[in-house]
């Protein structure tokens, strides 16, 4: 008998309530339940960040996580990025620089890139570069990508009040990420 739990959580700024089985992860729960097919599951071993979703504004690996540790949560996902049919400034900026071939990676890009960008409204190419480091894309290269990200960087600075103001990059963050993206590299 499969235990279930009942879970109340906001996605995309609506309301669910779900009973569901406690072992369901949260991409499959995105998927085969609530049809949000944007979350892509790559490797489901939290390496190529296909899945990354934003759990209260924090990035996090969908195939990784359990869909009852979310309730309660608020979870933005790639359909969540866009307003109505207007894409999102990093969704605009992808598609004018070129940011996607196949297009797996570029849902995880995107939330990725969303909650970096918004701690870190003016970035160099190489604070992109390692905030990406986390998410494979086999088709790119990166280069388009990067320069996406600093496209929709100046359209938020331009559209945001106060967004001008760069935070800094701690140097314990920047080699933790090093790090990890050294260790995806190695597997």
């Amino acid at each position: 008998m499969t235990q279930e739990l009942t879970i109340e959580l906001t996605i995309n700024e609506k309301s669910y309530q779900r009973s569901i089985p406690v072992r369901l992860t949260l991409a499959d729960f995105l998927r085969h339940e609530l049809n949000l097919t944007g979350t892509h599951v790559g490797c489901e071993h939290g390496v190529c960040g296909a899945c990354t979703v934003l759990v209260d504004g924090r990035t996090q690996r969908a195939c990784l996580t359990l869909a009852v540790q979310a309730d309660g949560s608020s979870i933005t996902t790639i359909e969540g990025l866009a307003t109505g049919e207007e894409l999102g400034p990093l969704q605009q900026a992808f598609m004018d620089q070129h940011a996607l071939q196949c297009g797996f990676c570029t849902p995880g890009m995107l939330t990725t890139l969303t909650e970096f960008l918004s701690e870190n409204p003016d970035p160099t190419d190489a604070e992109v570069r390692i905030a990406i480091s986390g998410n494979l894309c086999r088709c790119t290269g990166y280069e388009n990508i990067v320069r996406a990200a600093l496209q929709a960087a100046r359209t938020l600075r331009e559209t945001t009040p106060g967004a001008s103001t760069p935070m800094q990059v701690d140097a314990l963050d920047t080699d933790h990420a090093r790090a990890q993206h050294a260790r995806g590299a190695q597997q």
